[in-house]
C-alpha cells in the first residue's frame, strides 16, 4: 500500500513539475542539475541512485561548545542544496549526526565537572536552535553517536574480518597498508596522514603505520566507555560516521557533505573503513564547502579566532547572517566582516520592505485567480528570471548569480508600487505585482530566505540595528523631532548634523510626504583614528610591507599542502643531509615534492628557505561564477599577490627586471665555469637590494626579499627627518 501511495506522489510531482515548464516554455525540463564531486574534481551531471529520492549525509557538529560561523557555513550550503532537490520534485532523506563522544567533549567536561554526554546534548539543543534560526530546514535523521554503539562495534568487527584492523591492548586501528585505495578522494599520500592530521591523529607508537587511526579506543579514567569484543572503551572519531551513514542510508548512497577540511583525513578515512567493512560500499558525490576566515585565517574553535552564531545574531538579524554567507559560492572560502554583514542587512531590509509594501498595497485585491491576466512584460520578466534562477541553481548551486538576479523583480515591484493609486480599475498593476510578488517569494522560500511576515521581520532588522547604534527607538525620534525644529528655526547646518550622525551609526532618515521615517541603513566605512606619529602607526617600509604580505600567504601555504611548517622545515633538514651525502637525486626529490604541492625551496646566503609558489598546473574545473564573485584559486590568488608585489621590487632596487634576469645569465655562467666566489657575489649584490634569487629545479628566478638592515646615521631634528604631521580629511557629509 505505502508502494502504490509513494508512486502517486511521485506522479503528482512529476505533472507539477511539467506544468511549471510548459508555463516558463522549457522543452526538456528544467536544467540538468550540475555538482562539483570531490572525487573527480569536476562537475558532473547529478543522476540519484534511485530515480526521484536522494539520500544526503553531511557531517555534524561535535558539540563541546556554542557553534560558530564556520558551522553555519557549512549548514547553510547544505540546506540550499536539502531545499533545492526538494524544490525539484525529490524526496530527500537527509542525515547530519551529533559527534557526541569526543576527546574535545571530555576535556572540556572535565574541567567543568559536568558529565560529558549531558554536556555534549546541551550544546547540541544549543546549535538546533542556531539552525531555527538561520532557518536551516530540520534534516530527516539527526542521530547521535552515544545511541549507535552497537552499529560502531559492528562495523568495526566486518573491518578486523575482512584483515583491514588490528588490535593492540584493547584498542583496534584500522591498517592503511591492507587497503590499496587508500587516498583516492583527497589525492594525499600515506606520507602526509601524519599524527595531529585533522586535530585527531594520535601518536603511538604501536601502530603498524604511523599513518593507522583508532577505530576502538581502550577506556581510560575519567572517560565514558562501553564494553566490547576489544574490551571496554569508546568509538574512534571516523568510524561513527562510516556507521551512522550506513544504518540510516544503506551501504551506498547519493551524497556526501561537509567543510573541505573534512576530506582528508575525516571523509578519506570514512571511504576506507566502510569499504574495507562492506566492499560494496558507495558514495556518488562527494562535496565540501569553504572556510569563513577572519584575517585570511580559517575560522576555527582550536585556533580561538571565531565568533558564535549567537555572538552575530545578537547584532544582525539571522537572514543576514545567512544571505552574506549565499553571497559566496558555497565552495569558496569567505572572509569574515562586519562591513558585508552591514551590506547583507541592508539588502535583507530592502527586500522585505519591497514585499511589505507590496502586500499593504494588495490587501485589498487578493480575490480571483490571475489565469492569464499578468501582463505580456511582467510574463517575461518572471520567465527569464525563472530561467535563470534554474541555471544558477542547476550550476553546482550558484547562489551568488541567484540573489544579484533577485533585485530585477524587486526593482519590477518598486516600479508598479510608483504607479499604483489603489483603484481596483488599475487591474494590469494588481495582476503584475500579485504575479511577481509570488515568484519572489516562491525564489526567497527555495532559498531559505523566507521567514515569518515582512512587518515582523522589518520590526527585528530595525530592533537589530538600533542595538548596533547603542540607541533606543525613543532616543531616534528625539532626535527626529530635534532636526525637525532645526529645520523649522532654519538652523540647516545643525539639521544636517543630526542626519549625518544617526547615518555615521547605521540609522538613515528620510523625508516622507507624512513625516520623516528612520530605518536602518548601511553606515559608511569607519576610518579608524590613528595617533600621529606612534610607533604602532609609524608607516612601514614598502619592503616591511611586502614581507608580511608574504608572512600571510606563507601561512595559508603549508594547510593547502596537507603539511605544517615543522614537517617543511623537517624536509630542509633531510634535503641538507642528502646534499651533505653527496646524494642529489634524493636532495632533487624532496624540492620536488614539495614544489608539487606548492613549496619552493630557495638556498640563501644564510642557509635554505621555503616559500609558497603556484604548483604545476592542475586539471579540474574552476568554481562556477561571474563578475567579481569569481572565487579564484588559493594558488592563483598567491600568485597574482607575488605578482603585484614582485613588480615594484626592482623599481626599489633601482633595477629593470631585464637586468635581474641579465644577473641571473651572468650568475649561471659564473657557475658553469666554476667561479663559485662570482657567483655568491652576483646573489649578495641582488640580496642587498631586495632581489632573492631561487634555484628551482627548471632554472633560477628571482622574488622580492627584505634586505639586510641598512645602518645609515641620520641628523638629528633636521627638516628632513621631522616628522610631518597628519593630514586631516575633510568630513564630506552625505
Amino acid at each position: 500500500m505505502d508502494a502504490i501511495v509513494r508512486e502517486r506522489q511521485r506522479q503528482r510531482e512529476r505533472e507539477r513539475e511539467r506544468e511549471r515548464g510548459k508555463k516558463l516554455g522549457w522543452k526538456m525540463g528544467p536544467p540538468e542539475l550540475q555538482i562539483f564531486n570531490t572525487m573527480s574534481k569536476k562537475k558532473e551531471t547529478f543522476k540519484p541512485r534511485v530515480e526521484g529520492e536522494v539520500g544526503m549525509y553531511v557531517c555534524g557538529v561535535t558539540p563541546y561548545d556554542f557553534s560558530h560561523i564556520g558551522h553555519a557555513r557549512a549548514y547553510v550550503a547544505f540546506d540550499v542544496l536539502h531545499r533545492y532537490l526538494i524544490y525539484l520534485g525529490y524526496r530527500v532523506k537527509y542525515v547530519r549526526n551529533f559527534t557526541d563522544i569526543d576527546d574535545k567533549i571530555i576535556r572540556r567536561a572535565n574541567d567543568s565537572g559536568e558529565d560529558p554526554l549531558s554536556l555534549s546534548a546541551r550544546f547540541s539543543q544549543a546549535f538546533l536552535e542556531d539552525m531555527a534560526e538561520l532557518q536551516c530546514a530540520p534534516p530527516t535523521d539527526e542521530p547521535r553517536v552515544s545511541d549507535h554503539i552497537d552499529q560502531i562495534k559492528d562495523m568495526v568487527t566486518k573491518i578486523i574480518e575482512n584483515g583491514c584492523g588490528y588490535v593492540i591492548d584493547g584498542d583496534v586501528y584500522f591498517s592503511v597498508d591492507n587497503f590499496p585505495n587508500y587516498g583516492r578522494l583527497s589525492g594525499r599520500k600515506l606520507d602526509d596522514n601524519r599524527a595531529g592530521g585533522g586535530g585527531r591523529v594520535s601518536v603511538d607508537l604501536r601502530k603498524r603505520n604511523p599513518a593507522d587511526f583508532a577505530l576502538w579506543k581502550s577506556a581510560k579514567s575519567g572517560e565514558p566507555w562501553w564494553e566490547s569484543p576489544w574490551g571496554p572503551g569508546r568509538p574512534g572519531w571516523h568510524i561513527e560516521c562510516s556507521a551512522m551513514s550506513s544504518h540510516y542510508l544503506g551501504h551506498a548512497f547519493d551524497i556526501h557533505g561537509g567543510g573541505k577540511d573534512l576530506a582528508f583525513p575525516h571523509h578519506e578515512n570514512e571511504l576506507a573503513q566502510s569499504c574495507a567493512a562492506c566492499p560494496e560500499s558507495h558514495v556518488s558525490y562527494w562535496m565540501h564547502n569553504g572556510f569563513v576566515n577572519k584575517d585570511n585565517q580559517k575560522m576555527s574553535k582550536s585556533d580561538n579566532n571565531f565568533f558564535t552564531i549567537r555572538d552575530i545574531i545578537a547584532k544582525y538579524h539571522p537572514l543576514a547572517l545567512r544571505f552574506f554567507l549565499m553571497r559566496t559560492h558555497y565552495r569558496a572560502d569567505v572572509n569574515y566582516s562586519e562591513r558585508q554583514l552591514d551590506t547583507a542587512s541592508d539588502r535583507i531590509f530592502y527586500i522585505y520592505q519591497t514585499l511589505y509594501d507590496c502586500e499593504v498595497a494588495l490587501s485589498n485585491f487578493r480575490e480571483g485567480s490571475l489565469g492569464d491576466k499578468i501582463p505580456a512584460d511582467v510574463k517575461e520578466l518572471i520567465n527569464n528570471f525563472r530561467t535563470g534562477f534554474l541555471a544558477s541553481m542547476s550550476d553546482d548551486l550558484h547562489t551568488t548569480a541567484v540573489l544579484d538576479d533577485l533585485m530585477e523583480p524587486l526593482k519590477a515591484i518598486n516600479s508598479n508600487l510608483k504607479k499604483f493609486k489603489g483603484k481596483k480599475q488599475q487591474q494590469r498593476l494588481i495582476h503584475a505585482l500579485i504575479a511577481l510578488e509570488k515568484e519572489v517569494k516562491d525564489v526567497l522560500s527555495t532559498l531559505g530566505l523566507l521567514s515569518s511576515t515582512p512587518a515582523e521581520v522589518l520590526n527585528q532588522l530595525k530592533a537589530k540595528a538600533l542595538e548596533r547604534a547603542g540607541l533606543t527607538e525613543e532616543l531616534v525620534l528625539q532626535q527626529i523631532e530635534g532636526r525637525a525644529l532645526a529645520r523649522k528655526n532654519k538652523e540647516f547646518e545643525k539639521s544636517d548634523q543630526i542626519r549625518e550622525d544617526l547615518y555615521v551609526k547605521g540609522i538613515a532618515l528620510m523625508d516622507e510626504p507624512k513625516g520623516t521615517i528612520w530605518r536602518p541603513c548601511e553606515p559608511p566605512e569607519k576610518q579608524s583614528e590613528e595617533v600621529p606619529n606612534s610607533d604602532t602607526n609609524k608607516p612601514e617600509s614598502p619592503e616591511k610591507q611586502s614581507a608580511e604580505v608574504l608572512n600571510q600567504l606563507k601561512a595559508k601555504a603549508p594547510e593547502r599542502a596537507g603539511l605544517t611548517e615543522e614537517l617543511v622545515l623537517q624536509q630542509i633538514e633531510g634535503r641538507a643531509l642528502a646534499r651533505k651525502n653527496k646524494e642529489f637525486e634524493k636532495s632533487d626529490q624532496i624540492r620536488e615534492d614539495l614544489y608539487v604541492k606548492g613549496i619552493a625551496l630557495m638556498d640563501e646566503p644564510k642557509g635554505t628557505i621555503w616559500r609558497p609558489c603556484e604548483p604545476p598546473e592542475k586539471q579540474s574545473e574552476e568554481v562556477p561564477n561571474s563578475d567579481t564573485n569569481k572565487p579564484e584559486s588559493p594558488e592563483k590568488q598567491s600568485a597574482e599577490v607575488l605578482n603585484q608585489l614582485k613588480a615594484k621590487a626592482p623599481e626599489r632596487a633601482g633595477l629593470t627586471e631585464e637586468l635581474v634576469l641579465q644577473q641571473i645569465e651572468g650568475r649561471a655562467l659564473a657557475r658553469k665555469n666554476k667561479e663559485f666566489e662570482k657567483s655568491d657575489q652576483i646573489r649578495e649584490d641582488l640580496y642587498v637590494k631586495g632581489i632573492a634569487l631561487m634555484d628551482e629545479p627548471k632554472g633560477t628566478i628571482w622574488r622580492p626579499c627584505e634586505p639586510p638592515e641598512k645602518q645609515s646615521e641620520e641628523v638629528p631634528n633636521s627638516d628632513t627627518n621631522k616628522p610631518e604631521s597628519p593630514a586631516v580629511a575633510p568630513t564630506t557629509p552625505v
